[in-house]
This record gives structure tokens, sequence and C-alpha cells, in this order.
């Protein structure tokens, strides 16, 4: 029709028979082709919500070639259907911290509405980051990404760490944490420089980024290493995610540590990621984060709808002299274990911590007025930071019930977003921004073409898609059973293919790694003694140690 409107608007003097009827019979054409189309599958009848556009209406969507290919007003029909009606239709979830990367996990984030995961903290040592992929090729039901992890980086050339438990990503700390060099020593120049390189190595093997867990090694990573680990994103215009410095801590430290990211990213002209901002003092995170995305710096930041987090019980800030004497807290009213339901005490806390220094915990920590709050910031994602539940290698179909004890957010937190929501009448169209869109389009802007395909409900985007009851949707997982699926998914669609339907999960294997393409050289520049020195003022003797001399008044 507007082809029509083109031709009458072009005047008497232009105009002929010949050229309306040839418009008119191009104009049936593509209305035709909307009926003749031979879709794999049909979504028909349900609220159809894209946060880019901001479109929000009854529609019904065609998908073929694992891809969006109509979003029609008109009927559609294909060789599979689900009817939306009542339902949401929105962009698959993402999420950018998600430690459960395993099958297991990924089947737990599914039943959730999670289409898309990776972890930006914890991350994969950088030697195993292209077989970390391989490993989950063609056996995946849910999109797969890691980030090259700092912290593992510092276990090899600092304790030695060694073993074959690396290839598994994340769920390796709960080996390296058994030592502590990788939180606690400086690295000298060559260990530095080899912590670097590794670094390198797994971005040019495709990571997302480099994933630091400053926060747990606030002692032996000095503020020149974490400059120099964010260089090496820069280098290839990266983002680096960060538990940062002093998190967790007083609203004054815990933005310090936000601050040191930062500001290395701006002097680098880098992204960066400032990890569960939702603790003392998130109000300024927040504002400084919104105020540099309007200065158009490609900074972001996560929260999470829980008032605890968790950890493992050997955390630096979990120890006497900064939890109960310079944070105030008691063992005894906010440290729980999942598996066992107890808290402890200070004298279960120092036991655990010499027999048992990896078991995860849950920790109490923020008002859970603050919950809802943190779901309506602007320009922020929703990211889980989900851990694990034993057993960690189960496959894919293990019956979920028999599972370990867990953090309910490893299960349930998208669900519990959307019950938050539903709860304090927050806007859909925000909630799936937060659990969608945002995280596409600043991992989009890095160049990740994954991510540019996806979080939208448009023609020609990826079929990465959840339909759900915006009523019933909701959260089961408890701090008491952390590992209960969530229910009210009608169906979550990764890849143009249905792998939950109806609150069932299906034999189907869709899953495609979130990679950047894997790189013939590296960017890798080590740090010299020279270098090193050069970053000091001018004129300073090439044995400076960092002491200014007292200037002697005679």
């Amino acid at each position: 029709m507007n082809q029509i409107r083109r031709v009458l608007k072009q005047g008497r003097k232009q105009f002929n028979v010949f050229t309306l009827v040839a418009a008119l019979t191009s104009s049936l054409l593509t209305v035709s082709s909307v009926f003749a189309q031979d879709y794999d599958l049909v979504i028909n009848n349900g609220r159809v919500i894209d946060p880019e556009t901001l479109f929000n209406d009854i529609a019904n969507v065609g998908v073929k070639d694992g891809r969006i290919v109509t979003i029609s007003k008109e009927p559609l029909k294909g060789a599979e259907t689900v009817d939306a009606t009542g339902h949401i239709v929105a962009p698959g979830f993402i999420d950018t911290h998600f430690h459960f990367q395993m099958p297991i996990g990924y089947s737990l984030g599914l039943r959730d509405g999670l289409t898309s995961s990776m972890d930006f903290e914890m991350g994969c040592a950088g030697s195993y980051i292209d077989g970390w992929y391989k490993a989950r090729a063609g056996k995946t039901q849910a999109n797969y990404g890691i980030a090259v992890s700092h912290e593992f980086a510092r276990a090899m050339f600092i304790d030695g760490s060694d073993g074959d438990y690396l290839k598994d990503g994340p769920i390796a700390a709960l080996e390296t944490r058994k030592k502590t060099g990788w939180s606690q020593t400086r690295p000298t120049l060559e260990q530095g420089n080899a912590i670097l390189e590794e670094l390198d190595k797994g971005l040019q093997a495709g990571a997302v980024g480099v994933g630091s867990t400053v926060g747990y090694m606030r002692e032996g990573v000095s503020s020149r290493e974490m400059f120099e680990v964010q260089k090496v994103g820069a280098r290839y215009g990266r983002p680096t995610g960060a538990h940062t410095r002093y998190t967790l801590g007083t609203d004054t430290t815990e933005n310090n540590g936000a601050q040191e990211l930062v500001a290395n990213a701006l002097a680098l002209g880098a992204p960066a990621i400032v990890l569960h901002f939702n603790n003392p003092g998130w109000r300024l995170a927040h504002e400084m984060i919104i105020g540099l995305q309007e200065q158009g710096h490609n900074i972001w930041g996560e929260v999470y709808p829980y008032a605890a987090g968790s950890t493992t019980i050997n955390a630096s800030f979990l120890e006497p002299k900064s939890w109960v004497d310079d944070l105030g807290h008691r063992y005894e009213d906010t440290m729980l274990d999942p598996v066992t339901g107890e808290y402890y005490t200070l004298e279960t806390y120092k036991a655990t911590v010499k027999s048992e220094p990896s078991r995860p915990i849950v920790l109490f920590k923020m008002p859970e007025e603050d919950q809802a709050k943190w779901l309506t910031l602007k320009g922020v994602t929703m990211a889980s930071d989900a851990v694990g539940a034993t057993p960690y290698d189960a496959p894919w179909d293990y019956p979920m019930e028999k599972l370990g004890g867990t953090h309910p957010r490893t299960a349930g937190a998208r669900g519990a977003t959307i019950r938050l929501g539903r709860e304090n009448n927050i806007p859909m169209m925000q909630l799936m921004s937060i659990l969608s869109y945002n995280a596409a389009k600043h991992l989009g802007d890095t160049g990740l073409k994954f991510m540019q395909e996806r979080g939208r409900i448009q023609t020609g985007m990826v079929a990465d898609i959840v339909v759900f009851d915006p009523e019933l949707f909701t959260d089961n997982s408890t701090y008491e059973n952390g590992a209960i699926p969530s229910t009210g998914m009608k169906a979550v669609i990764v890849n143009g293919q249905v792998v939950v339907r109806d609150d069932v999960q299906l034999p189907v294997f869709p899953g495609q790694p979130i990679r950047f393409e894997p790189e013939d050289k590296p960017r890798f520049e080590p740090i010299s003694v020279e270098s090193w020195n050069a970053t000091f003022s001018t004129g300073m003797p090439d044995t400076f140690t960092g002491a200014f001399p007292q200037k002697v008044e005679k």
C-alpha cells in the first residue's frame, strides 16, 4: 500500500494505469506472502513486547530457520504452533553472571526463561577457553559463554594450580580456593606477566571479556595489577566485569571499589560491568553508572532481587575482623548453610573454614525492602550470580528435587523478578529491559555479533523467545530449597527451537556459543621494569621503590 500511495503522490503528469497496476500487484504479493510463508514455528495471540522499539501489542510471530521473519496482526500458520493467548511474548532472558555453567545448571536456567548465560565474574582459565566451548558444542540446550578468569590465572601462577578441573570454568573455584596464594599474594613481575598473558590467551580464543574477583583479592591485587588486567581486555575492546574491590563493605568502600573499575575503564577507553552492586551504597553506584551512560560510555551494572548473596566460607571479607568487628554483623544472624539449613556461629565458622574452606554459604546482607527497588533502576541488568548445586556434573535431565542446597537465585532469579514486579506494579517493559535487552545492547556495542541479534522481538532477529503467563510465572526456590525450578513458562525458544513447553524440558540441544571469533595472534604486551618505572614521575632513579625521600631543611 505504501508503494500505491507513493505512485499517487507523484502527480498526474507521471501517473498511468500500468504503473498503478504494477504497484498494486507488488503490494498484494507482499501481503499474501505473510499468509503463504512456510513457518517452522508460529506464536499466536500473545502480547509481544520489544524493549528496543517499545512495541507492546497483541500480535503473531512467525519463525523460520531460527529467526523471526514476521510480526503480524494477521493469523499465521506453521509446522509448530504456540498459543500465547493471555501470555507475554518477549526476548529470551540473558544473564551475564551465571556460575552454574553445567548441563543441570542450564536446565534450571531454562525453566526460569534463561536462553543465554555467561559468567563475567569467575570465568574460565585462558588456556582452557577453547576447550570449554568445544565441550558444549552440539550438546547444550541454552546459549553459553564465558569470560577469561583473573582469579584462575593467579591461582595457576601463584599457587601452581594446573589440575584438569580448570577446564570446568567457574566450578573449578571449589578446588583452587582451597589454597590462598591467589587471593593474598602479590605476584612478582614475572608472575604478573604470566597472569596477564594467560588472560590474553583467553581473549585470543574468543572469550567474551575479562572476569575479575578482585573483591576477594583486595590485599593481593595492587591497583597497578587491576589496571593492567583491564588493559588486556581494552586491547580487544572487551569489557571487564568485576566483583569490585571492598565488596562486601560499607557504603563508602563499596563505591570506592566501583570507582576503581570505572576509572580504569575510562582511562583505557574500555567497557566495564560493575557486578552485583546491589549492596551498601548502591544508590550512588547507580547514579555514577547512569551519568556515564548519558555521556556515551559503555559502562553498566548488575542487580539481583535478593537480600542475601552467596559465596565460599573462606572469603576474606567474612573473617571476624571484617564481618564482625568492622561491619558489625553476627554469624548467627547472617550466615546460613544452604545444605543443613542452619546458621553458623563464630565457632562453627572457624571450624568449617579450617576443614572445608570452599564450602558455599548464603549471606544475608541487605534489607528485603530494597529487592523491588533494584528492579526499577534504569540502565542495569538483572544478573543472577547463580551458584552450583550438587551433583555439579549431573546430566541435564537429573531430577531437580534431588539436587543439593543452593541459593534460590540459581533456580528462580527471573521468576522472582517477575513476581516482585507483579507485586510492586513495575512495568513489564522495564522488567523485559533488565532481563534481556539491556545486556544484549551493552554487549552488542562491544562488537559481539551474537548479542546484536538477540534481546529483541523484531523481524530478522534470532528467535530466542520466552512465552509466559504474567500472572502465574513465578519462582519456587527458597533459602531452604534453592533448586526448585520456576513455573509458568508456556514456552522457551532457543535459536528457533522449543526447548521448554508448559514447564517441561525437551530433549533438544540448539544452544550456540556466545563468543568472539578466535584470533591468530596474541595482543599481549609484557610489562618491563623500564616501562613500569616510566609510569612514575620523570627524573626518578631506576631503583625507585615508591618512597619519596624527605626534604631536609638546613
